[in-house]
C-alpha cells in the first residue's frame, strides 16, 4: 500500500492478514493519519462500493486518499478516542446491547405480578385451564361472569341468554334456572352474576369437552371464565394478562414492554429518564448571604428583567422587610412569599418561572428556565426509569430495573446464580449465552465496576472506547479490519494483559487487528510493528520499521523497549516534609471518609484502578473545596447534575494562590483556533505585519491582518480558507477556496511581506521554523518557546485546533500556563488527569520535564496516572483502591513512591516495584 495523507511522505507499507499490527512512533508522526484517515478511510470506502451502487455515486465526489492498493479485508471498524454520546437515553445497557438481551430475558420467562396486590399475573389458555382443571378432579361447572356493558334490562338479560343457549345462573352464590327466575333477583344490578356454560366431571375423557366450555366462556365473558367446585371454591382463568386473584388487568409481555426509550414500558411521568427536572432553591438563592438589593434571587439580576427587581424591592418594603439583609435573616414568612406567593402585582419567583413554561419555544427561555431546574429522581418510578405494571414483572425476585442498577461484575454473579426452572432455562439458554458473553467482554476490557444503567455520557474516552471494543468482540466478524486507536489509555498496568488477550481474540477470530499504540506491553505483544518518523509534525511521516517487533533494534521506539533508553529515576527526590495541603474525610460516590495529604511545591501522582475513585477525588472533592474557599463559589454545574464532595476539613490551602484543570478538552471547537491564536502570539505577528512599510502606507491595522473578522481576510471564504460541499446524508466535505487557493486573506493583503513572506506563509510555518525567524522578536519569540518546550514545535502556526489530539491540546496549556506563569505572582495549583494520554515514552520524558519546571517554580502538581514512568518520578503518590466500583474509595496507599511500592495491598506497588529496580 502507498500512502500519502497529511505528513505522510508517500511511503509503502505491507501489512500481514490476520495479524496484530501495533503503530507507533512519536506523537504528530503520522501515525492516525497513516491507520485512520489511509488505511481506515480506504478500507471503508471499498466495503461501501461493492455493497451499494448508489452509494459509489456519492463515495466518487468525496475526496479519496492516496492509496494504490488495499486488498483482502472487508468491512472496515474504527474504534477511535471519541467523547461518548451526550443523550440522557443511552447507558451502558443500551450501548453493549446488555439491556436489549435482559429485555428478552424478562419478556421469555420473566414472572409477571399484578401492581395492586403482587398477585401472579398469568394468561389461560382453554387448554391449560382444562388440563389445571382436570389435575384436581371433581364435578365442576364452568361460567363466566357477564359483563357490565351486556345488562340493560332484567327482561333483556334474560331474553338475551337464552337466546345465547345458556339456562342457568348464579346469581350472589345462588344457583337459578332462567325459566324459573324469581322477580324480586336483580339480575341487572347484582355484581356477582355468573353465566353457566357446562356442568361436568373433570375426568379424561372430558378433556375436550372442559376446553371447549373455556372456550365459549372466554368468548362469552370477556375473556374470563370461572370453575365453581361442588365444595363452594372457584377457579379463575383469563385470556388476557391479568391478576389471577383480583382481575387488575397487565400489559402483554413483549420486549418492547421492558425499554424506556418505547412509550409503552417508559415512566408517564419522567418519560423513561429516570429524573424529573423541578425548580430547585439552591440554584435560585445560591448565597443566602447576599441581600435582595445585591441580587439573592438570581433569576432576576438578569437584564431582561429589570421591571420584576424594582417590583420584588417594593413588596419587600411593604411586607416590612429589610432589603439590604442577607437573605437567611429574613423571616420565613416574607421568604415564603417571595418565592411562592402573590402580592399585588408582585408574584413569587416560583410561580414566575413557572409561567414562563408557556414560552418554552423559545430557545433563550428553555436556556434561562434550565438554570434553574435540578434533577431529582422521579417520583413515580423512584429513577428506574420504567411503569410500575413493568416493574412488577420478577425474574429470580428482581425486576429489570434491580438487574441493571447493579455493576457488571455484579451482573455476572447474579446471572450464574439465578434459579431458573427447566422450561425457562430451556427457553432462555441463547439468551443466557448471549448475556453471559457480552458481560465477559466488558470485564475483560476491565469494566467490570461500571453499572448497567450508567449514562454513557458520563463515561471517559477511554471507556467509550473499551464499550465500542466489546461491542466489536459481540459481532463475532470474520476477516474484518479493526483499527483502534490507544485502548489501553485509561487502563491500570493491572488490566492491560486482559486487553491484550481481547486482541489477540479479534486476530484468533480471522480479523487484521491495528493498534495506535504507545504502551510498552502493548507493542511487545504485536505481531507486526510499524513505526513512523523519526520526528513529528515534517519531521516525521517516514516509515522507520516494518517488521516484526524482535526485529528493531535503531529506531526510537526500540531504544524504550530494549532499555538502552529509559525515563530514569530521580537521584534526589524533593523533601516532602514541608507545608502540605490536608483533606480530611472526603466523601462523594464510592469515596468514603478518606484522608489525603499532598505536599506543596511537589509532584503528586494520584493512581488506582480504573474507577478506584481518582477522579472524584482529584476533581469532584479537591478541585471545587478549593474553588469555594479561594473563589467563593465552585464551578460544578449542579443543575446538570455535577455534584460536590464534602470533607470535615482543608487545611493549608492558604499556600495556593489558584487552581488550574489542564485537561485534554479541545482548545477550540472551529478550524479558526490555532496554536499561535491560543497562547496569544498572533497579536505580536499582526502587529508586526501592520508596522511594515506597505502596511502603513495603505493603512493597514493589526485587524486587518485578521482572518477572523472582515477587512482583510478572503470574503470568498471568511477567512476560513476552506468551503463546505453539501453532501445530502454524508458528512459535508471541505475543499479549499477557489479564490484565496485556502490561504485565507485577500491578495492585497498578502502584498504585505516580511523578509519575502506573507502573513499566510507565517501561518504555515512551524513553531521550530518560527522561532529561528523571529530569533529577533523577544516577546513573541518567548511565546513560541514555550511550546518548543513542551515538545510541539513540530506544530504549523495556523494549525486549526480540531487538527489536535487530546495529548497536544493538553500540552498547549501547560504551554499558555508557562507564558502566564513567567507573568504574574502566586503559586498555583495545577491539576492534570492523565496526561501522557497518546505519548511516546520520548514525549512522556519530555512531558515529565515540564511538570518539574512547574513544581521547581514553586507549584503544586497534582496528576492522575497510570503510567508508571510519571508515577516513579513523582514525589508522593497516593493510590486509590483497592477495586474499582464498592471495592475502591480508600487509600491504600499514601507516600513515596518506594514506599507506595512495599505495601503488599496495592496493585500500583506491584508493578512500581518492577520499575523502580531498573536504573535510569
Amino acid at each position: 500500500m502507498n500512502a500519502r495523507q497529511h505528513n505522510l511522505k508517500g511511503i509503502t507499507v505491507e501489512i500481514p492478514r490476520r495479524a496484530l499490527v501495533v503503530v507507533t512512533g512519536p506523537s504528530g508522526s503520522g501515525k492516525s493519519s497513516l491507520a485512520f484517515d489511509t488505511l481506515y478511510a480506504e478500507g471503508q470506502r471499498r466495503y461501501i462500493e461493492s455493497l451499494s451502487t448508489y452509494a459509489k455515486q456519492f463515495l466518487e465526489r468525496m475526496p479519496k486518499p492516496l492509496v494504490d492498493r488495499l486488498e483482502g479485508v472487508s468491512p472496515s471498524v474504527a474504534i477511535e478516542q471519541r467523547a461518548p454520546t451526550m443523550s440522557s437515553r443511552s447507558t451502558v445497557g443500551t450501548a453493549t446491547e446488555i439491556h436489549d438481551y435482559l429485555r428478552l430475558l424478562w419478556a421469555r420467562v420473566g414472572d409477571p405480578t399484578c401492581v395492586a396486590c403482587g398477585g401472579p399475573v398469568r394468561r389461560d389458555t382453554p387448554q391449560g385451564a382444562a388440563d389445571t382443571l382436570l389435575a384436581a378432579g371433581g364435578r365442576v361447572q364452568v361460567a363466566f361472569p357477564l359483563p357490565a356493558s351486556s345488562r340493560a334490562s332484567r327482561e333483556l338479560v334474560v331474553e338475551n341468554l337464552r337466546a345465547l343457549g345458556f339456562v342457568r345462573v348464579e346469581v350472589d352464590g345462588t344457583p337459578y334456572r332462567l325459566d324459573e327466575l324469581p322477580e324480586q333477583v336483580p339480575i341487572d344490578a347484582t355484581t356477582d352474576l355468573l353465566v353457566i356454560v357446562d356442568r361436568l366431571e373433570a375426568t379424561p375423557a372430558m378433556r375436550g369437552r372442559l376446553a371447549e366450555a373455556v372456550a365459549t366462556a372466554f368468548q362469552e365473558g370477556d375473556g374470563v371464565a370461572v370453575a365453581l367446585r361442588a365444595d363452594g371454591s372457584r377457579d379463575r382463568f383469563t385470556a388476557f394478562e391479568a391478576c389471577s386473584a383480583c382481575d387488575t388487568p397487565a400489559p402483554s409481555i413483549t420486549p418492547a414492554l421492558f425499554s424506556f426509550n418505547n412509550p409503552r414500558g417508559a415512566c408517564a411521568t419522567c418519560n423513561g429518564f429516570g429524573a424529573v427536572l423541578t425548580y430547585d432553591l439552591s440554584l435560585i438563592v445560591p448565597d443566602p448571604g447576599r441581600s435582595l438589593r445585591d441580587g439573592a434571587i438570581d433569576p432576576w439580576t438578569k437584564p431582561r428583567y429589570e421591571s420584576q427587581r424594582r417590583l420584588l424591592l417594593e413588596t419587600t418594603r411593604r411586607l416590612g422587610a429589610d432589603a439590604d439583609a442577607p437573605w437567611s435573616t429574613l423571616p420565613a414568612a416574607v421568604q415564603e412569599t417571595l418565592l411562592r406567593g402573590r402580592e399585588g402585582k408582585f408574584l413569587g419567583i416560583f410561580p414566575f418561572l413557572e409561567r414562563l413554561e408557556a414560552k418554552r419555544y423559545k430557545q433563550y427561555i428553555r436556556v434561562f428556565l434550565r438554570q434553574y431546574q435540578m434533577a431529582h429522581p422521579c417520583p413515580a418510578c423512584g429513577g428506574a426509569r420504567l411503569k410500575p405494571e413493568v416493574l412488577a414483572v420478577r425474574l429470580g425476585g428482581a425486576s429489570i430495573a434491580d438487574a441493571a442498577a447493579r455493576s457488571i461484575d455484579d451482573l455476572a454473579e447474579w446471572l450464574e446464580a439465578l434459579p431458573l426452572r427447566e422450561q425457562q432455562a430451556q427457553i432462555a439458554g441463547t439468551v443466557m449465552d448471549e448475556l453471559r458473553a457480552r458481560v465477559a467482554y466488558l470485564r475483560d476490557v476491565g469494566l467490570g465496576y461500571l453499572t448497567v444503567d450508567r449514562q454513557t455520557r458520563t463515561l471517559s474516552g477511554g471507556e467509550a472506547q473499551r464499550i465500542a471494543l466489546a461491542n466489536a468482540l459481540g459481532a463475532r466478524l470474520v476477516d474484518a479490519l479493526y483499527v483502534l486507536d490507544e485502548p489501553s489509555i485509561g487502563l491500570h498496568p493491572r488490566d492491560t494483559d486482559r486487553l491484550l488477550g481481547l486482541l489477540r481474540r479479534l486476530r484468533d477470530l480471522g480479523n487484521t487487528v491495528v493498534v495506535v499504540e504507545h504502551d510498552p506491553a502493548a507493542i511487545a505483544e504485536a505481531d507486526w510493528m510499524l513505526e513512523l518518523g523519526p520526528g513529528a509534525g515534517e519531521h516525521g511521516g517516514t516509515l522507520v520499521h516494518a517488521g516484526p517487533v524482535a526485529e528493531a533494534t535503531e529506531t526510537l521506539t526500540a531504544q524504550y523497549l530494549t532499555g538502552r533508553k529509559r525515563i530514569g529515576i530521580p537521584s534526589v527526590r524533593r523533601p516532602v516534609d514541608g507545608p502540605r495541603l490536608v483533606v480530611r474525610g472526603a466523601t462523594l460516590h464510592n469515596v468514603r471518609d478518606v484522608d489525603v495529604v499532598i505536599p506543596h511545591g511537589a509532584l503528586t501522582a494520584v493512581t488506582g484502578v480504573s474507577g478506584s475513585g481518582k477522579s472524584t477525588l482529584v476533581h469532584d472533592i479537591l478541585l471545587r473545596q478549593l474553588e469555594r474557599r479561594l473563589e467563593g463559589e465552585d464551578s460544578a454545574k449542579a443543575h446538570l447534575g455535577e455534584q460536590v464532595g464534602t470533607v470535615t476539613s482543608l487545611e493549608g490551602w492558604q499556600g495556593i494562590a489558584s487552581v488550574a484543570v489542564v485537561d485534554q478538552t479541545p482548545i477550540g471547537r472551529t478550524p479558526r483556533s490555532n496554536p499561535v491564536t491560543y497562547i496569544k502570539a498572533f497579536d505580536e505577528i499582526r502587529e508586526l505585519f501592520a508596522s511594515q512599510p506597505l502596511a502603513r502606507q495603505r493603512k493597514y491595522t493589526p485587524g486587518t491582518f485578521s482572518f477572523n473578522v472582515a477587512g482583510g481576510r478572503c470574503e470568498g471564504c471568511e477567512g476560513a480558507g476552506h468551503v463546505p460541499v453539501e453532501m445530502v446524508f454524508l458528512a459535508d466535505v471541505y475543499v479549499p477556496c477557489e479564490i484565496c487557493g485556502g490561504r485565507r486573506f485577500s491578495r492585497e493583503v498578502l502584498d504585505v511581506t516580511i523578509g519575502g513572506v506573507s502573513i499566510a506563509d507565517v501561518l504555515d510555518w512551524s513553531v521550530d521554523e518560527a522561532i529561528r525567524r523571529f530569533r529577533h522578536q523577544p516577546k513573541l519569540g518567548a511565546a513560541l518557546w514555550q511550546l518548543q518546550q513542551v515538545g510541539l514545535g513540530y506544530l504549523r502556526l495556523g494549525q486549526p485546533s480540531t487538527t489536535l489530539s487530546g495529548g497536544e491540546a493538553q500540552r498547549l496549556k501547560i504551554a499558555r500556563e508557562l507564558l502566564s506563569a513567567s507573568k504574574r505572582g502566586g503559586r498555583k495549583l495545577y491539576l492534570l488527569d492523565e496526561p501522557t494520554t497518546g505519548l511516546h515514552l520520548d514525549d512522556v520524558r519530555t512531558l515529565i520535564g515540564v511538570l518539574d519546571k512547574l513544581v521547581d517554580a514553586g507549584h503544586t502538581v497534582v496528576v492522575i496516572e497510570h503510567q508508571l514512568d510519571v508515577i516513579k518520578r513523582a514525589d508522593w503518590v497516593i493510590d486509590m483502591g483497592p477495586e474499582a466500583g464498592p471495592g475502591g474509595g480508600t487509600v491504600v496507599a499514601m507516600g513515596t513512591p518506594e514506599q507506595v511500592a512495599a505495601e503488599p495491598r496495592s496493585h500500583t506497588g506491584r508493578w512500581l516495584r518492577e520499575v523502580l529496580r531498573q536504573k535510569g
